[in-house]
């Protein structure tokens, strides 16, 4: 489905679309490379950029600002939360900036969701605060990027459970059971706990997925909890991608001892630097990432619609 929103600014429009063709994907990428050359960071995050390719998607829609014909903006609209208003994530090429684009993408997407919206703001710049003030939004989360060193600093030998044990994903053996671990661990956390076999599978096929940093703890045989290592080989950075345990196996140093057992295989692999995101009122979350070493490197911040 494609709608044509012409907007009162000279050459300038927005298709708004249920899916992208290859070479829609494609100019959608160069643009995001080349903001985040210009920004230091990714202005949609990585679900967004996954849910580019591979055609169409339940509740997700795509929103191209064309001036002249040329890509100058794009603007990802997910529609998949039971509760929670859409989210959505944009951005207008960095030349093109502070002529009203930005606005535009807002606009469109006000109008498509009948102003029930959240818009995220990677890095919380000011630009970003003027727009969300300009489009009516107010500052609803906070996500913090922490990070901790790995090198001269040594990672606390993790401590399991009794009776847990702990060994590798194994992909397509695991999948099944990780999935649901991950729905229990993730319920109060839509955006995690949502993941479907297709999200897995689109992260299976990325270059930087590698199954040894998958870790999973069992016991008597079944899936109690895990820790998803990620690595950022161009920085050179590990990740505490996602750590997760049972809601019936929380509670019990669980999820501490495969933070660590995570940190030490990226301190193995060579990596200088660990980080990770936490909500801000995650208040022991934080607090117990803080006594392992990190600290604040960045935020993303969330604005939405008040209705």
């Amino acid at each position: 489905m494609t709608n044509d929103v012409p907007l009162p600014a000279p050459g300038r429009e927005i298709e708004t679309l249920d899916a992208l063709t290859p070479d829609q994907s494609d100019a959608v990428l160069d643009l995001l490379a080349e903001a985040a050359a210009s920004d230091g960071r990714q202005a949609v995050s990585e679900q967004g950029r996954l849910q580019l390719r591979g055609g169409h998607r339940d509740g997700v829609r795509h929103f191209l600002l064309l001036v002249g014909g040329e890509l100058t903006g794009y603007a990802q609209l997910e529609d998949t939360d039971p509760v929670e208003a859409p989210a959505a994530e944009l951005v207008v090429r960095p030349a093109a900036r502070g002529l009203g684009h930005g606005r535009a993408l807002g606009s469109a997407l006000l109008g498509a969701t009948g102003k029930r919206l959240r818009v995220w703001a990677h890095g919380g710049g000011a630009a970003a605060r003027h727009l969300s003030q300009v489009l009516g939004l107010s500052l609803f989360r906070e996500l913090r990027q922490l990070r901790r060193p790995l090198t001269g600093s040594a990672v606390s030998e993790p401590v399991l459970p009794p009776g847990v044990t702990v060994r590798t994903f194994v992909p397509g053996q695991d999948d099944e059971a990780w999935l649901a671990v991950n729905r229990a661990a993730f319920a109060h956390h839509p955006e995690q706990g949502s993941l479907t076999q297709r999200d897995l599978d689109d992260r299976k096929a990325e270059p930087w997925f590698d199954p040894k940093g998958f870790f999973l703890a069992e016991r008597d045989g079944e899936l109690v909890g895990f820790h998803w290592t990620k690595v950022h080989a161009d920085e050179r950075l590990g990740e505490v991608y996602v750590v997760g345990v049972r809601p019936d196996a929380q509670g019990g140093g669980l999820g501490k001892a495969l933070t660590a057992i995570g940190l030490r295989h990226l301190a193995a692999e060579g990596l200088p630097t660990a980080m990770l995101y936490v909500d801000a009122d995650n208040t022991a979350a934080v607090t117990v990432y803080e006594r392992m070493g990190f600290t604040t490197h960045e935020v993303d911040l969330m604005y939405r619609t008040e209705s």
